[in-house]
This record gives C-alpha cells, structure tokens and sequence, in this order.
C-alpha cells in the first residue's frame, strides 16, 4: 500500500512537471514557428502559430537587410565581450582581498558593499556624472556605471573564503607575494566562480537596454535590445496603417529570436560550471 501510494504522488509530481515544462516551452515554439512562417499563412492562423506547414526566412532576411542590425550586432559583441573582461577583472580584485580575515577594516567595507546593494545613487546624479566625465554617447557610459555588481562581489568572495587557508600559507612560505598568489593559485581554483559570475555578467551586456536609452543618441552605437524594441515599435505601427503588407508579426518574432538566440547557444556550454559555481559560491547563512 504505501509502495503503491508513492508511485501515485511520483505521477503527480511528474505531471505537474511535465506542465510546467509545456507552459514554458509552448512561447518559445511560438515566437519561433511564427518568425519562420510566412506571413499569409500566420493570418490564416488568426496570429497563432505553433507549428509552421511551410517555412520562410523572408522576416530574417528583411530584418538582416536593415544596415542598423549588423552594427547593433557588433556593439553588443564589443560591449559582451570588453564589459565582462572588465567586470571580472575588477570583481576579483575586490573580492579576494574581502574574502582575507585578516584585511584592516574588512567589516566596514562589507558594509559599504552591502550598502549598495540596498541604495544608489539615483538615477539623475549617475546621468550627470556619466555626462561631466564625457562619456554621453560612447559605449563606455554602458559599461563603466555597471562595472562592478555587489552581488556578484559577494558570490565571489564567500567562494574564495573556501579555499583551503593552507595553501595560502604554503604560498607564503615559497616567498609569493599576494599578486602571485592571486594570478597562480586564486584564479586556476576559482574557474566555475569565474564562469559562473562571468555568465552573469555577459547577459546583462546582452540585454542591455536601460543604459542605451539613457546615454547613446548615436543609431551606430545603439545595443542589440534597444535595436530591436525600435523595430517592435515600428513593425507595431506598420501594423496599424492597413495599406502596408510587411510581415510585421514575422519580423516581430524574427527579432526577438536573433537578439535571444546567441545566449540560448552558449548557455548550454557553461551550464555545468553555472551549476558548480553557483553551489560553491552561495551565500552562507
């Protein structure tokens, strides 16, 4: 009896993860059925799409015919790519010596990191300072506000504080200094914190939107994100005039799954270290 009534609550659970997983994969279908439809046939449809009779890249080759695309493109990939360095370089140096008991005054600037995670300095001090310092309309006003994120600082410094204290001291021994240890020991040994915190990091250069509304009026210089929403906008207001014929609900879709899909292909990648890290790395109460 009690075999039996495991065997029915393992059903449930099953099925009830079964559909979630259906809730949270059905969008995806859609959006990406729909970007590859052509359009007569998602009107057929009413809009809804789940699985395409026939399939067109016309919404992509009409979304890659756009020269803003490519550049957006390519701030992106700059902006992932030198952001990220960036954010790990600095987070390291600030958690590592937090992640020392020994360093003066260590409580007090846990404090302070703490702090700002629980206040900023407003929205309209960061746009002055971002615009006294000159860096209006460059790509650095979308890295330098957001170089260092207390979380992850956190993240990273309870990791380091879990490393054996006796290679430290065997380190010390040897006549290496702090930096040495840092580059030789601190970083081989941080890897999955590393990939894991760098991952974080990467998406939300990916995904930057806020900053570029913000701070860039240059189209050429204009993010991934903040590129497509002005094409959701526009398709949007296509769709209102009903003398214009663009497939505005393929392009809609076609843009979403072209700014989604390269974090969806590296993801699977880093997922073991995202995992490894993240359960190394935890917060301890």
């Amino acid at each position: 009896m009690v075999n039996r009534r495991f065997t029915a609550f393992d059903c449930m659970i099953y099925a009830a993860l079964l559909l979630v997983g259906l809730a949270t994969l059905l969008p995806f279908m859609y959006v990406i059925s729909v970007s590859l439809t052509p359009y007569s046939e998602v009107m057929r449809n009413g809009g809804f799409v789940l699985l395409p009779k026939a399939i067109s890249f016309e919404a992509y080759k009409q979304l890659f015919d756009r020269p803003i695309m490519p550049k957006a493109f390519g701030v992106t990939f700059v902006l992932s790519t030198l952001g990220t360095l960036l954010n790990l370089v600095l987070t390291l140096l600030m958690a590592y010596p937090l992640s020392r008991k020994k360093l003066p005054a260590r409580t007090a600037l846990l404090l302070f990191v703490v702090f700002t995670m629980l206040f900023s300095g407003g929205l309209i001090p960061t746009y002055l300072i971002v615009k006294s310092t000159y860096l209006l309309n460059t790509m650095w006003a979308m890295i330098i506000p957001s170089l260092i994120w207390a979380f992850n600082i956190l993240v990273m410094k309870t990791f380091l504080e879990g490393l054996p204290e006796e290679l430290f001291e065997s380190a010390r021994m040897d006549g290496a200094g702090e930096g040495t240890m840092l580059l030789r020991l601190v970083v081989p040994l941080s890897v999955p914190s590393i990939i894991t915190i760098g991952l974080f990091y990467m998406v939300g250069h990916w995904n930057q939107f806020f900053l570029g509304v913000l701070y860039i009026q240059d189209q050429d210089l204009y993010p991934l994100q903040l590129v497509v929403r002005n094409i959701l906008i526009s398709a949007t207001q296509m769709e209102a005039n009903v003398e214009v014929t663009l497939p505005t609900a393929t392009l809609q879709m076609a843009a979403v799954v072209s700014a989604s899909l390269p974090i969806v292909l590296v993801y699977p990648f880093f997922q073991k270290h995202l995992t490894k890290g993240m359960l190394l790395g935890s917060i301890k109460g």
